[in-house]
């Protein structure tokens, strides 16, 4: 029985591990935390809980289809629901409407409360659904750094219509000209940052996020985000995965061309394939430093990362859902600030998520637990406890003159998360969330591959490399590895 040690319990190294138990593999996951789930955790403090991680569940049929592979029900582990509202947008200006579930209230209610016209809206969402319909099965569920793949008929498929997938454009540009009023550009261009880019940059491509969220429906587990993590990594013990935690790998061992198995305490562990589920970077720099990196991990710009509170709030705020936005009144100049300058915004646009809203258990009785984040560049040694100091005061500003709450006279608790505790509690390097940014035109063919070119028995799977990150990607990153594995 071929002996796999994964490196790191994230989302993709557990759907990893599970695929290839499934296939009678010996598998071990090795994890520095005490903990499975890598970016999905949670903390508890005086009865509040929060997600740590991200906090809206999409594509869900790829998480089911791990439990189906396994001939479990999937909805006896992981039940969820739709979200409707999907989200709350406000504007500085008082302009504040819902983006509910269905595209065409949606699209009514912009038109009704921002002056968007219906038709923008629901052309704009057809458009993208039809983009994401070509590219997905190519681009998302099949490694392109693999040549023979594009041997495929889905590869050509995509391949003749390449012209469609709007890539020599940004996506700042297209939403400006496609939508009539800012308020329209501004929702549909913070798709960027759902993997950490700039939308003054990246192509319109990506617009395809926006199909996922209004097309397909948002989603969100009955008991919340952690509930992802912690129901795949118990099926993956009853497939007969081990873990071992509080076991940072130290290095990864190797001869010639092939890698032998890993370091943990002292101990060589041998292993027949090896994949890592750590952010790439971190991996060359701390696991193989020896080893000339490749330039997916040295020529790129990384993506952003994120200041976060968790704040444990002594009151229920009804004009809140469970996912809101409070924007900023300058997007180019915030994002110029974040890419351009390595710094955080006067004036940040300021995401709230709380789960209470649909978990009641998530906080005590006539309370709420405040997920509050902001955008942030990754960390290049800036005095951040300065800068945190200092968004803690510009959001509390914002909520007050956005929604009138006063929110710091309700504070009963609050952590805090930062690009250093990140990098720290992750391994993302230099505490960016997703790795690289999709920021430039081929930003698609520079992430790291699913395998490695120099070792042929080496692969990766996870946020930081193709397809990217956030769950859906993380999962197919996942069922690529299995594929390249199993059919070399």
């Amino acid at each position: 029985m071929k002996q796999v040690v994964v490196i790191g319990s994230g989302i993709g190294g557990i759907a990893v591990a599970i695929r290839l138990a499934i296939r009678g593999y010996n598998v071990t996951i090795y994890e520095k935390n005490p903990n499975a789930g890598g970016k999905i955790a949670e903390i508890r403090e005086k009865g509040f809980r929060w997600d740590t991680g991200p906090s809206l569940f999409t594509l869900p049929e790829l998480a089911y289809e791990l439990f189906e592979l396994c001939g479990e029900n999937p909805e006896t582990y992981l039940p969820y629901k739709r979200i409707d509202p999907i989200c709350n947008y406000f504007y500085p200006d008082g302009i504040r409407f819902k983006a509910w579930a269905e595209a065409e209230k949606f699209a009514a209610e912009m038109e009704t409360n921002a002056g968007e016209p219906a038709k923008n809206t629901l052309s704009f969402l057809k458009k993208y659904k039809e983009l994401y319909e070509i590219a997905a099965p190519a681009f998302l569920f099949n490694s392109f750094q693999k040549l023979s793949n594009f041997a495929k008929p889905e590869f050509r498929k995509t391949l003749f219509k390449l012209h469609k997938l709007d890539s020599l454009t940004t996506m700042f540009k297209r939403n400006s000209n496609w939508f009539k009023t800012p308020y329209a550009a501004q929702l549909f261009n913070r798709y960027a940052t759902y993997n950490g880019s700039n939308p003054y940059q990246i192509p319109a491509t990506l617009n395809m996020i926006a199909h996922l969220e209004h097309n397909l429906g948002g989603y969100f587990p009955e008991k919340g985000m952690f509930q992802v993590s912690q129901s795949l990594f118990e099926l993956a013990k009853r497939q007969g995965v081990t873990f071992h935690f509080n076991s940072p790998v130290e290095q990864v061992i190797y001869e010639n061309k092939k890698v032998t198995g890993v370091e943990v305490n002292g101990n060589y562990i041998l292993a027949d394939i090896v994949i890592s589920n750590s952010d790439a970077a971190t991996f060359y720099n701390k696991l193989m430093p020896n080893v000339k990196k490749p330039p997916a991990v040295t020529r790129h710009e990384l993506s952003s990362s994120g200041i976060i509170f968790y704040w444990g709030v002594n009151q229920n705020f009804p004009e809140l859902e469970l996912h809101n936005i409070l924007f900023s009144g300058n997007y180019k100049e915030e994002f110029e600030t974040l890419f351009q300058k390595k710094n955080i915004y006067h004036d940040p646009t300021v995401y709230m998520f709380i789960s209470s809203k649909l978990i009641p258990e998530d906080a005590p009785a006539g309370s709420e637990n405040w997920f509050v984040m902001i955008n942030a560049p990754a960390n290049y040694n800036q005095n951040w406890e300065s800068l945190v100091q200092e968004a803690r005061k510009n959001i509390i500003r914002k909520i007050k003159s956005h929604l009138g709450i006063d929110i710091e006279k309700h504070l009963v608790c609050e952590h805090q998360a930062t690009p250093v505790t990140i990098e720290q509690q992750t391994a993302s390097w230099k505490g960016a969330l997703y790795g690289n940014s999709s920021n430039g035109m081929l930003s698609a063919f520079n992430r790291h591959a699913n395998f490695s070119r120099t070792f042929k028995n080496l692969y990766f799977v996870g946020g930081s490399v193709h397809p990217g990150g956030g769950i859906p990607l993380c999962l197919c990153s996942a069922k690529i590895v299995d594929d390249l594995i199993s059919n070399p």
